[in-house]
């Protein structure tokens, strides 16, 4: 299906003799490198302004500041031109404006062609929920289709396509697919990656994830659970908002996201932790046990999306910001991806044959891309162990503890 909404930035003006770009412009994976490499004195002048700027993040802040306070400006070129050629110039700028218009309308017409067959779905979504949790039967007609499916891809990779021996272990009785959605999520790499295995408890009683369109530009995801000894909730949402604007080129701009709260069930909360640290009274050097509760990491995080930067914060060019805007990004792209990869080809990522349409490739990644982290794990619990036996020490001798020490995350 087609995307046509997308994750752009408002309208902004082309790099021309009149203004000037905040930053540079992105640069394709995709883009073709140089056959042959040289070494210019050009080069080694970038070189040396790049050591220069790496140390110096503030000096580069205020670089991006200036440069960003210019976009827009004109430098005078355009009024300097001769009026018959301003008049050409507004002129095609008028042209311009009837196209953005059709691409308005283009990218909502593909919006509503996307909810005429997203009805069409539906039915096949509620057929594959039935399945999956154990409330109906495939017909003969479509196991037999699915199974020539898989024996034509099994032939196709020189596979052994005789039925396999059953594991004398295996029930004959189960219900369903188990585990049909968990596993479906943790072979897609970006949702992989944010399951934690306190999550995995949780999620085995997942019964189906759904999309719903807004009757404005927006989606809600949905995800449905069976009753289970961590949360209340049924179904857990999160909404996806469009701004009412459309971007550049007609295309709909993302605004924010809501989740709904879970309704944890008393120290079944997944998304904090509970931390306990021993404490001796410097006088009675008496020990007791002082437990605090901190935010882990857990995939029901999803569902408490970041907030946009205030109006005050976006003015400011430091880290903070930077940090909340490529959380929001990741946010937003993490929803598109549930939209319009886990929810239409569930099977084809409970299976695995999805991944080999990751747009990743292996030959995309270099040796030097990866490196052994032993001795860093080693590092950590040694360094675990050292503020373990220096926080006793640090009780005797009555100097105040460390807050980072407390606050410490596994």
């Amino acid at each position: 299906m087609a995307e046509p909404i997308r994750n752009k930035r408002p309208d902004l003006t082309a790099p021309t003799p009149q203004n000037t770009p905040a930053s540079n412009a992105p640069i394709s994976s995709h883009a073709q490198q140089p056959g042959v490499s040289s070494i210019k004195e050009e080069d080694i002048d970038r070189a040396a302004a790049a050591s220069i700027f790496a140390q110096n993040p503030k000096l580069v802040q205020m670089i991006q500041g200036r440069l960003g306070s210019l976009i827009g400006r004109s430098s005078g070129y355009i009024e300097s031109l001769p009026t018959p050629v301003r008049r050409r110039v507004a002129g095609l700028r008028a042209i311009q404006k009837d196209h953005s218009k059709l691409e308005a309308e283009f990218q909502e017409e593909v919006l509503q062609l996307e909810k005429k067959y997203f009805a069409k779905f539906t039915p096949l979504y509620e057929k594959r929920a039935e399945i999956v949790n154990g409330n109906a039967e495939p017909t003969e007609e479509q196991v037999k289709a699915g199974d020539d499916t898989e024996n034509h891809q099994l032939q196709g990779e020189g596979a052994n396509t005789e039925s396999a021996p059953k594991d004398a272990e295996t029930p004959e009785n189960v219900n369903g697919i188990p585990e049909f959605w968990l596993s479906a999520m943790k072979n897609q790499v970006t949702l992989a990656e944010m399951i934690t295995d306190r999550d995995e408890a949780a999620l085995k009683h997942l019964t189906d994830v759904r999309m719903e369109y807004l009757d404005k530009p927006g989606f809600r995801l949905i995800f449905d659970f069976r009753p289970n000894e961590f949360f209340n909730n049924k179904s857990i949402t999160k909404t996806y908002f469009y701004q009412n604007e459309s971007g550049y080129g007609g295309d709909f701009i993302y605004d924010h996201a809501e989740g709904d709260k879970i309704d944890w069930l008393p120290g079944k909360d997944l998304t904090v932790r509970v931390e306990a640290k021993k404490q001796r009274n410097k006088t009675t050097k008496q020990t007791r046990i002082v437990k605090k509760t901190v935010p882990t990491e857990s995939f029901f995080n999803f569902f408490s999306p970041p907030k946009p930067p205030s109006d005050e914060e976006d003015g400011e060019e430091d880290e903070a910001v930077s940090d909340i805007e490529e959380r929001l990004e990741l946010d937003y792209q993490l929803g598109e991806d549930i939209k319009e990869k886990l929810i239409p080809r569930a099977v084809d990522w409970f299976t695995g044959e999805a991944l080999a349409y990751e747009e990743v490739e292996d030959d995309d990644l270099e040796p030097g891309d990866f490196e052994d982290d032993d001795e860093d794990d080693e590092d950590d619990m040694s360094e675990d162990h050292d503020d373990e036996e220096d926080s006793d020490e640090d009780d005797d001798s009555g100097k105040p503890k460390q807050e980072a020490a407390e606050c410490k995350q596994s």
